[in-house]
């Protein structure tokens, strides 16, 4: 399965991707259907937000599920809601869950000296790392935090700096994938951080270089975000 993960995900001899998804039928009453998630480097992640909605618009797009759609993930059965479809366009607010801190702050030794972040779990591990503006070399920073020895299974990695009260910029470096144009759950670690640091209140807007995100805490973390099919095909190896 890695194997066939980085043929498929390689942008320049496979069709190209942050990372592979394979979607299996509801078994019995708990779920609407399952994902097993791989990176484009092979490795195995717990969740993927992003991909959760998209393994949603899959379901509803074969007739598999309808309005509501619980997903198996190795984060646990995730719930979603579609708000709206237009086409192969989808939008769904999801509910990522209760972020849990490891530290709030947290003073990460790095060659250039220690830097200010915030450790917490959306079902993955996330590194938020407040910034001024993303005008320095912020994917070498990146790899080098999400390989860090702090983190023995790796982390992903966001930038975030708060442009209002209720919005937030971010730039994405996620484990096993790289620079991405957008985290669901970099999002939503971003956004738990901005909060708990005060920078910013719920609702609020992740912009993303894919788009903007919008979030709310109540208890949960609630994203709504969009999913678009845009090829159907096979994969011959």
């Amino acid at each position: 399965m890695p194997a066939v993960a980085r043929a498929i995900c390689d942008r320049h001899t496979g069709i190209g991707a942050d990372g592979w998804m394979l979607v299996s039928r509801a078994q019995g009453d708990e779920s609407e259907g399952g994902i097993r998630l791989f990176n484009s480097d092979g490795s195995e992640p717990e969740i993927s937000g992003n991909g959760t909605r998209c393994a949603a618009a899959f379901l509803i797009q074969h007739g598999l599920a309808g309005e509501q759609v619980r997903i198996r993930t190795g984060a646990g059965v995730k719930h979603l809601r579609l708000l709206g479809r237009a086409g192969l366009h989808f939008e769904f607010e999801m509910n990522m869950g209760r972020p849990e801190f490891q530290a709030e702050r947290f003073q990460l030794p790095l060659p250039a000296g220690p830097r200010d972040v915030t450790l917490v779990w959306v079902g993955n591990p996330q590194c938020a790392v407040p910034v001024d503006n993303f005008d320095f070399d912020w994917r070498a920073m990146g790899a080098e935090i999400e390989s860090h020895a702090q983190f023995p299974n790796r982390t992903n990695v966001s930038f975030l700096r708060a442009l209002d009260r209720h919005t937030l910029e971010v730039r994405f470096f996620e484990r096993g994938a790289g620079e991405t144009m957008s985290s669901g759950t970099g999002s939503t670690g971003a956004f738990a951080a901005g909060i708990r640091r005060g920078w910013i209140e719920s609702p609020g807007r992740v912009l993303t270089p894919a788009g903007p995100i919008d979030l709310r805490w109540d208890g949960d973390i609630f994203l709504s975000g969009p999913a678009e099919i845009v090829a159907e095909g096979h994969f011959l190896m």
